[in-house]
């Protein structure tokens, strides 16, 4: 029989004592948790263990007896330590101890019951209590009590470390009758501004819950759904990226506890996301105002409006030529190019006419930075969306007439067959045409054939122009993605704390020699 021993290697420089932990019969293991030091009384060690089981549900109790000591091996101490096996009872009773220096540890158990009395093989198995206890192998802590079936399992182990809290509540600077040593023995791991911070996340995340409730309320009403409301809510991003900050503050301020780890992480990456959204918005913020960079930018507003509007009329200058050395159908190349043109000037008297203007705009613009990053890259994006919306009309426009062109030559294509689009079954049916429309249809399909390539050039050039736009929003609303949805805190944690995000365990041998307990050492998998 294989008798496995779990001991928190925090442990292991501990004064002389008893050993306090949880036995899993089903795989004959005994997890060590704490180190009770001597001087105590037998009674009250007793009625600790039953409160700290009545709060954990954790069959805690004395295991067996640990003795460290650091000169020559007493025998009274000994003879002490078994002694104590007859006050509490436990089947069996682990004696683990430690003589000097010695790298090698004694490790026996005592049967009471002379029928039990067989030989075993003792495992000795190291575990850093700390890693384990804020590590998530473990089950969630409403599964505490773990059945038959689930202790056979290597999470029973980390599921006791965890469910164990109340037991590394007590330090020994305790004035209490009970001294341990364990994980938090030196003084519990916390942080005066941490708990300040948790007692004022009340108040404050039940106020942030009210506001947002009031503006889903307002989001969510029949105003927003009225046509020019609802068109503009759904086109443009920034309203969409607001919408979405919604649902994470929500996410973030609910009351609910998280039930499991994932929705836990899910929760600290989108706060951490969020926070981080938030102190770029402000540093760009900061840039802004300071020097007066929002007008060093209206001033440079007008003059890349008028290059562009001058770089886009060359290029219809250009298309209404020769471009490339090809014959383009001069009279419609003439009424395409000068329609642009129009389209154009009509843009640079826009432009000009909101100059005086667009300071104060780029100036309440530069305040929704305040909001994150996020939500003044969608707001650039929707700028350039308008300041470019004569691009994409010039493209409806191109597609539109190109498209028109192409129906138009595949129906005459489908005359010069005998054949016709039928509208009720949705197929191609044969039909006889008369000489007159025979006639008129090979006029149009030439006058179409001919005038497709001065279409399609101008529908090439134009998608091709709106296609940069599109990239170039493309590129920002990618940065805001990635900006939303990167697991910030997962990688915080993995650079800092790998443990907390552990996949799996393996054992390292540490030592082992003849008529010595096998020594491992459990470590954390990335």
């Amino acid at each position: 029989m294989v008798l496995k021993v779990f001991f928190p290697s925090c442990c292991s420089s501990a004064e002389s004592g008893i050993l306090i932990g949880r036995w899993i019969p089903e795989q004959s293991s005994a997890v060590i948790l704490a180190v009770v030091h001597f001087p105590f009384i037998p009674v009250q060690v007793k009625q600790y263990l039953r409160e700290v089981q009545q709060v954990t549900k954790v069959s805690v109790s004395v295991l067996g007896s640990w003795n460290n000591s650091k000169q020559e091996k007493e025998e009274s101490l000994s003879e002490f330590l078994e002694d104590l096996g007859t006050i509490f009872s436990h089947e069996p009773w682990i004696q683990i101890s430690k003589e000097g220096d010695s790298k090698f540890w004694n490790c026996s158990t005592l049967q009471k019951q002379p029928d039990n009395h067989r030989e075993e093989e003792i495992i000795l198995v190291y575990y850093d209590q700390r890693k384990v206890m804020l590590s998530h192998l473990h089950p969630p802590s409403d599964t505490a009590d773990l059945g038959a079936e689930d202790a056979s399992k290597l999470s029973a182990i980390f599921n006791t470390v965890a469910s164990s809290k109340v037991l590394f509540m007590t330090d020994r600077y305790d004035d209490g009758p009970i001294k341990m040593t364990h994980w938090q023995s030196d003084g519990i791991e916390a942080s005066i501004i941490v708990e300040l911070m948790k007692q004022a996340s009340v108040p404050a995340c039940m106020l942030l819950t009210f506001l947002l409730s009031l503006v889903s309320g307002v989001c969510n009403s029949r105003v927003l759904k009225f046509w020019p409301l609802s068109f503009l809510w759904s086109k443009l991003s920034t309203c969409e990226q607001l919408g979405h900050r919604l649902q994470h503050l929500q996410v973030i301020s609910s009351s609910k506890k998280a039930q499991n780890q994932t929705q836990l992480m899910r929760k600290a990456n989108i706060f951490v996301s969020l926070l981080i959204d938030v102190a770029l918005g402000i540093l760009l913020m900061s840039w802004l105002y300071r020097k007066n960079q929002i007008g060093h930018l209206a001033d440079t507003l007008i003059p890349v409006a008028d290059h562009v509007a001058e770089e886009l009329q060359d290029l219809l200058q250009w298309l209404m030529g020769a471009p490339a050395g090809l014959k383009m159908n001069r009279a419609l190349d003439q009424v395409l190019g000068r329609f642009f043109l129009y389209h154009i000037h009509l843009w640079i008297s826009y432009i000009h006419l909101m100059s005086p203007f667009i300071e104060m705009i780029l100036w309440y613009v530069g305040l929704s930075a305040c909001l994150g990053l996020t939500v003044a890259l969608c707001i650039l994006s929707d700028i350039i969306a308008l300041l470019t919306f004569h691009i994409y009309c010039f493209y409806v426009y191109g597609a539109r007439l190109y498209c028109l062109k192409i129906y138009g030559l595949s129906s005459l294509w489908r005359l010069f067959r005998g054949k016709k689009w039928n509208v009720l079954r949705q197929r191609v049916d044969s039909c006889s045409y008369d000489l007159d429309q025979l006639f008129i249809g090979t006029l149009l399909f030439t006058i179409l054939l001919f005038l497709l390539p001065t279409t399609a050039l101008y529908y090439l050039v134009f998608t091709l122009l709106c296609l940069l736009v599109v990239i170039v929003q493309g590129l920002i609303h990618l940065l805001v993605d990635l900006i939303d949805s990167l697991p910030l805190y997962s990688i915080i944690l993995r650079f800092c704390r790998s443990y907390r995000l552990a996949a799996g365990v393996k054992f390292r041998v540490l030592e082992q020699q003849d008529g010595k307990p096998l020594r491992l050492l459990m470590q954390k998998t990335p």
